[in-house]
């Protein structure tokens, strides 16, 4: 007998599963196949994923967050050290490339988590304590 699905409670934690790269749904399965590829549907749950639309959002906000964690260093950096431009940009870009592509997959995670809890793109919304549409 297989377990039974543990839906997420509330919209945060539904989008930590998806920022963890794991179903939105069960919380167990893998969200990707590859890189930014999600699977077709959910190995534990069975969860058709194939619908989602994550389109650019998760690039938008991998840029909106690296810059947001980015400008304190690079104020520091211009305040605090006398770097030349050069050496400001050998540090900054190469950071900030490094940032974007590591918050690329959880984002688009997180998005993906934001469709199905509100049943977007043929997502069936679901919750825990039954309020089902």
């Amino acid at each position: 007998m297989s377990k039974p699905i543990s839906l997420p409670k509330t919209l945060p934690s539904a989008l930590w599963r998806g920022t963890l790269c794991r179903c939105p749904r069960c919380g167990d399965g893998k969200l990707f196949r590859k890189w930014l590829k999600p699977v077709d549907r959910c190995s534990v749950c069975d969860l058709d994923i194939t619908g989602q639309r994550a389109d650019d959002l998760p690039a938008y906000i991998g840029i909106f967050v690296s810059g947001h964690l980015l400008a304190p260093v690079i104020i520091t950096l211009v305040v605090s050290y006398s770097l030349s431009p050069m050496a400001l940009l050998a540090i900054i870009i190469p950071l900030a490339l490094v940032m974007l592509i590591a918050l690329l997959q959880p984002s688009k995670g997180a998005v993906i988590a934001l469709q199905w809890w509100n049943g977007m793109h043929g997502f069936k919304r679901e919750r825990a304590n039954g309020e089902n549409l």
